[in-house]
C-alpha cells in the first residue's frame, strides 16, 4: 500500500507540474484552455473554474490540457489554431521544459537538506573483495588493486567508476585498457565492458566492509523469520570466526556463509569486550537459491549538504549532466551498447518510488527529480501524440508556410497511439519479467 501510495503522489505530482507548464504558457498566449486533467479516461473528481474544467481522471498514466481550437481550425483569436506556429512550439515545449525545472527545484532542496552517501563512495577505489566468475575476477582484477583509469577515464572514487563504465560503453568503446596500481606497480589489464542491463551489470568489485552487523532483520521478505534475529545478533556485533574460519571482511562472511548450503554454522561474535558463539541455520532464500541469515554490514556513512546558493549550481550541473547521459542511454539502446532490459514502466516506478519514499523524504525527492527529467526528455522525443511530435508538426509547417494536410495528421496520431501503446505493452512485460526474474 506504501508503494502504491508513492507511486501515485509521485506521478500525479510530476504529470501535474508537466501539464502546468503547457497551461500558463497557454494562458500567456491568450489560448482557452478547457481542461485541465492529470490521468486519462473517465474523470473521478471534476470542478469547473472559470472557463476550465480541472478534473483528475480514472488512469494515473499521463494528463493533459485540452485546448479551444486544438482540433479544429476556428477563426477566433483565443483559438490555438490561430495562434502562430512558434507560439504553438513553446506552449507544446512547455510541459517537458517545467519538467526540467522542477529537476532542478528539487535537486535544489536535496542538496541544501543534504544527502547521506556511504562514506566509501568517495574514498580512492581500492578493491577489497572480486567476486567469483564475475566480470572483475576475468578481466584479472585482484583484492588490493587501486583502480586508476578505465580507458580513457580517470577515476578517483568508487562512485567514478560505474560512471566510467557506463561512458565508455556509450561511446562505443567495449574493448578498452584498465589501469591499476598493484604493489607499487602500474599493470594494464584489457577489458571488455559488460553490456549496461539494469540489475545484471554488477562488477563484481567492492571495497574493503568490515565484518560489523548493522542491521538484523526481523523478517526476510518471501523466506519468513530471520535466522539471525531467533538466535539473539544483534546490530554491532563483529563477526570474528564462522565454523572455525576467521574472518577479516563482510564478503568473507557472504562467502562462508553460502558454502554451507544451508547447514548450521557456528559464529564467534565480539559484543563489546565479550566473546559469544552462536548456531544458526541459515534459510534458503527461494528468489536466488542460496542461504541467508538476515543480517547486512554496518557501513559508515556522510552527510553531504550546502548552502542554497551552492546546492542551486550543483542542481544545474547533476541535472545537465543527467539531461545528456540520459540522450547517451536512448543513443546506446539504438546501437545495442544499452540492453533494452533496462527499459522501466509503471512497475518498476512503482518500485523505485516506494524504495525511495521507505528510506526518508530526501530520497524520495531525489527519485522524483530522476523520474521528472525522464519523463521531460521523454517527452521531447519527437514521436507522434508526444510533445516532441508535435513540436516537429509545427516545424514542418513552419518551413512549408501552409499546414499540413489533415489526413497526414490523422495518420501521425494513428501511427502514434499505436507506438506508445506498443512501447507501453512492452515496458509491462518488461517489469513482469524483471520481478519474476528477481
Amino acid at each position: 500500500m506504501e508503494t502504491l501510495i508513492a507511486f501515485l503522489v509521485l506521478v500525479g505530482f510530476l504529470i501535474w507540474f508537466h501539464e502546468l507548464g503547457h497551461f500558463l504558457f497557454a494562458k500567456l498566449f491568450g489560448v482557452k484552455v478547457e481542461v485541465f486533467s492529470v490521468g486519462f479516461g473517465p474523470a473521478l473528481v471534476a470542478k469547473r473554474f472559470g472557463e476550465t474544467q480541472y478534473q483528475i481522471a480514472a488512469i494515473p498514466l499521463g494528463g493533459y490540457v485540452k485546448l479551444y481550437g486544438e482540433e479544429e481550425k476556428l477563426d477566433d483569436p483565443r483559438a490555438f489554431s490561430s495562434k502562430p506556429n512558434w507560439q504553438k512550439i513553446l506552449i507544446a515545449f512547455a510541459g517537458p521544459l517545467f519538467n526540467i525545472i522542477l529537476t532542478v527545484i528539487l535537486l535544489t532542496i536535496v542538496f541544501t537538506a543534504g544527502v547521506e552517501v556511504p562514506k566509501y563512495v568517495k574514498e580512492p577505489p581500492v578493491v577489497g573483495y572480486v567476486e567469483e566468475n564475475s566480470w572483475a575476477s576475468r578481466v584479472g582484477i585482484k583484492p588490493g588493486d587501486r583502480i586508476l583509469r578505465i580507458g580513457n577515464i580517470e577515476v578517483k572514487s568508487w562512485e567514478e567508476i560505474r560512471q566510467a563504465v557506463l561512458r565508455n560503453s556509450l561511446e562505443g568503446s567495449r574493448e578498452v585498457e584498465i589501469l591499476v596500481e598493484r604493489n607499487g606497480k602500474i599493470i594494464t589489464l584489457k577489458a571488455t565492458l559488460p553490456k549496461i542491463e539494469t540489475g545484471r551489470e554488477d562488477l563484481g568489485i567492492n571495497p574493503r566492509i568490515d565484518p560489523v552487523v548493522g542491521v538484523v532483520f526481523e523478517k526476510i521478505p518471501g523466506v519468513g523469520p530471520s535466522p539471525a534475529h531467533q538466535v539473539g545478533i544483534k546490530p554491532g556485533d563483529r563477526i570474528l570466526e564462522i565454523n572455525g574460519v576467521p574472518v577479516e571482511s563482510w564478503h568473507e562472511v557472504v562467502k562462508l556463509i553460502r558454502k554451507s548450503e544451508g547447514r548450521p554454522i557456528k559464529l564467534k561474535l565480539k559484543r563489546g569486550n565479550k566473546v559469544i558463539e552462536k548456531e544458526v541455520v541459515p534459510a534458503i532464500d527461494p528468489r536466488t537459491k542460496r542461504p541467508v541469515l538476515g543480517i547486512a554490514p554496518k557501513v559508515e556513512t556522510v552527510k553531504e549538504s550546502h548552502p542554497p546558493g551552492e546546492a542551486f549550481l550543483l542542481a544545474l550541473q547533476r541535472t545537465n549532466e543527467l539531461f545528456f547521459l540520459t540522450f547517451e542511454v536512448l543513443w546506446g539502446l539504438i546501437t545495442g551498447a544499452v540492453s533494452i532490459k533496462t527499459l522501466g514502466g509503471p512497475i518498476a516506478i512503482a518500485q523505485f518510488a516506494g524504495q525511495a519514499a521507505q528510506s526518508g523524504v530526501v530520497p524520495y525527492l531525489s527519485s522524483m527529480a530522476f523520474i521528472s527529467l525522464q519523463l521531460g526528455i521523454f517527452n521531447l522525443l519527437p514521436l507522434p501524440v508526444l510533445d516532441g511530435g508535435l513540436i516537429l508538426l509545427f516545424l514542418i509547417e513552419s518551413i512549408r508556410r501552409k499546414p499540413l494536410p489533415e489526413k497526414f495528421k490523422e495518420y501521425w496520431q494513428k501511427v502514434g497511439f499505436a507506438l506508445i501503446i506498443s512501447l507501453m505493452v512492452f515496458v509491462v512485460i518488461n517489469d513482469l519479467l524483471r520481478l519474476v526474474g528477481k
